[in-house]
């Protein structure tokens, strides 16, 4: 009982000083803002991978012509990716109309049989045509504001950075499970910034990810990463970072938030959530490996210490609730400090129910991202 009590008291104190470690960088790290006499002079290639997306792809396409930045510097390369909807038709269309829009065919370039990561071949073919210095990456069904062009080539044109990381929301929640999502993602970019601006846990997202296209053949591409189905954002970004360890910068800018929409059925959450997480066994930073490690076993922790109160009574309801209250107070203070800033504090009304979520959420993903190595996706099985 005093050893599982000493184990639960470590486990609690490093979910508090990861945090509130968190939280401290979060404050240090500067905004960017657009500097009020800023002049673009980047030339910029949007690489923007697409598989069956014809309800998404038009709204994407729209808010990036939409951009605020000049248009003889900017091109958008969409990859059409086997698709079998009207996908392809969509942005065929786009591109009669606007002379900055390329559409691309994956099958035109790759054998279909030969692949495991259809959406980094699609990258690497997409960045191989680019005429711009700047290649930026995201998704075809996301959504972008007016100046978040602006924002990225900026950012690059005063610092000078190898590669940045810029933030992802979802937006429109419906129910329960998309505000869920929609709360653990607001945390997980507060806690991107913090980890980038620390240097000890640089996390991305493809779907709102810079870096100059000379770079991207300096690391030989995908090289080493490509064999597995994800990774085309964080492990890229580890990959550049143990070339140039101070060469990654976060985008602190609410107006540089690239939205989508959450998943709308557990099904399709959990094979997103086990696809993200199968990555993880490969992440070059030991330290990300190790949190990831000590905030899953302090979710099971907790699980057990429920579990055992029928076992031991008193003295583990206590710990039980002991542990459920820091990591509440803990996830409030971090989840409530992102809402606010990201503009989406009505969000906070759900805390208390998806912070029930969220432990029983760790712990399968935690699981599922190293136990299953097959998965479905967009009605490709791949590893």
């Amino acid at each position: 009982m005093s050893v599982y009590f000493i184990l639960s008291l470590i486990l609690s104190l490093f979910y508090i000083y990861l945090i509130f470690s968190a939280l401290r960088e979060w404050s240090r790290l500067p905004q960017w803002d657009i500097p009020s006499n800023f002049q673009p002079k980047t030339s910029i290639s949007i690489i923007i991978p697409a598989r069956d997306e014809a309800e998404n792809i038009t709204a994407c396409l729209q808010s990036i012509i939409n951009q605020n930045y000049p248009k003889p510097l900017f091109e958008i390369i969409v990859l059409n990716d086997h698709s079998t909807d009207r996908t392809a038709d969509i942005i065929l269309q786009f591109s009669n109309l606007y002379k900055n829009i390329k559409l691309l065919n994956l099958a035109d370039f790759v054998n279909n049989s030969h692949l495991n990561s259809y959406k980094k071949k699609a990258l690497e073919i997409g960045i191989a045509k680019a005429q711009g210095e700047l290649i930026i990456t995201t998704d075809a069904d996301c959504m972008t504001q007016p100046n978040w062009l602006l924002h990225l080539a900026s950012l690059y044109e005063v610092q000078k950075p190898k590669c940045i990381a810029a933030p992802v929301n979802f937006h429109r929640e419906k129910n329960l499970l998309e505000r869920f999502q929609s709360l653990d993602y607001a945390g997980t970019m507060l806690l991107t910034g913090a980890g980038i601006h620390a240097r000890t846990m640089r996390l991305s997202n493809g779907a709102n990810l810079a870096y100059p296209k000379a770079i991207f053949e300096e690391m030989q591409g995908f090289e080493g990463i490509s064999h597995l189905a994800s990774g085309d954002d964080m492990l890229l970004v580890q990959k550049i970072a143990a070339q140039y360890p101070d060469g990654i910068t976060f985008l602190k800018n609410a107006d540089a938030t690239v939205f989508t929409e959450a998943k709308s059925t557990w099904k399709s959450f959990w094979s997103q959530r086990i696809r993200w997480a199968t990555k993880s066994t490969a992440y070059r930073e030991w330290r990300i490996t190790f949190i990831l490690a000590m905030v899953f076993f302090y979710c099971c922790n907790i699980l057990f210490s429920l579990l055992l109160i029928s076992f031991f009574g008193w003295a583990m309801f206590i710990i039980f609730i002991l542990q459920f209250i820091i990591k509440t107070v803990c996830d409030y203070y971090l989840l409530g400090t992102a809402c606010r800033y990201f503009n989406r504090k009505v969000l906070m009304r759900s805390f208390l129910p998806a912070q029930v979520l969220h432990t029983w959420y760790i712990i399968v993903i935690g699981i599922l991202g190293n136990v299953v190595k097959r998965y479905e996706w967009k009605g490709r099985v791949v590893k």
